[in-house]
């Protein structure tokens, strides 16, 4: 069965909840040798800079009143797309909780996707680590296309890494 889920703006209440889907999909990751996010990577702070500023979007997808999940949208990504006219909205932290129904993740990612139609933008961008090809074949599976990769996009430690470019037309 898949996911039937309701997605809510996420509030300042709500920060040690996505603090710990962040650091639950971290830990995740790295059991299975994804060296992605690190348990700890972004704390409570971190969500409550985004949540309200305008510029950035923190939801939560519910499933039967339990918190299943979370993404930011964000308006721009300068980043890692160098600064752009704003037609597309961008797709970060992408956040499933272990147990969650299948397709829990395209659900919030097709919400995310209509979030951004909503607001007049064309396109849905994001990137993934070029080191995980598992990650980038799921977003292709989703209808997105890789148009560049970023060799050194910074991380907030100063530290730099490879990303692949995604996007996906919107209707």
């Amino acid at each position: 069965m898949t996911a039937q889920l309701t997605i809510r703006g996420a509030a300042v209440d709500d920060t040690s909840t996505l603090v710990g889907l962040y650091d639950e999909a971290a830990h995740w990751m790295l059991e299975r040798g994804i060296e992605q996010w690190k348990p700890g990577g972004k704390d409570a702070q971190h969500f409550r800079r985004l949540i309200g500023s305008g510029a950035h979007e923190v939801w939560l997808a519910e499933d039967g009143g339990e918190v299943v999940g979370a993404y930011e949208v964000w308006w721009d990504d300068e980043a890692a797309w160098g600064v752009r006219p704003p037609d597309a909205g961008y797709v970060h932290r992408l956040m499933t909780r272990r147990g969650a129904r299948p397709g829990t993740g395209r659900a919030m990612l097709a919400a995310a996707e209509r979030r951004i139609a909503a607001a007049g933008r064309g396109l849905c961008r994001l990137d993934c680590m070029t080191t995980v090809p598992r990650l980038r074949t799921y977003y292709e599976q989703a209808g997105y296309t890789a148009v560049g990769q970023l060799a050194g996009k910074v991380a907030p430690d100063g530290s730099t890494y490879g990303v692949t470019l995604l996007e996906k037309r919107l209707r």
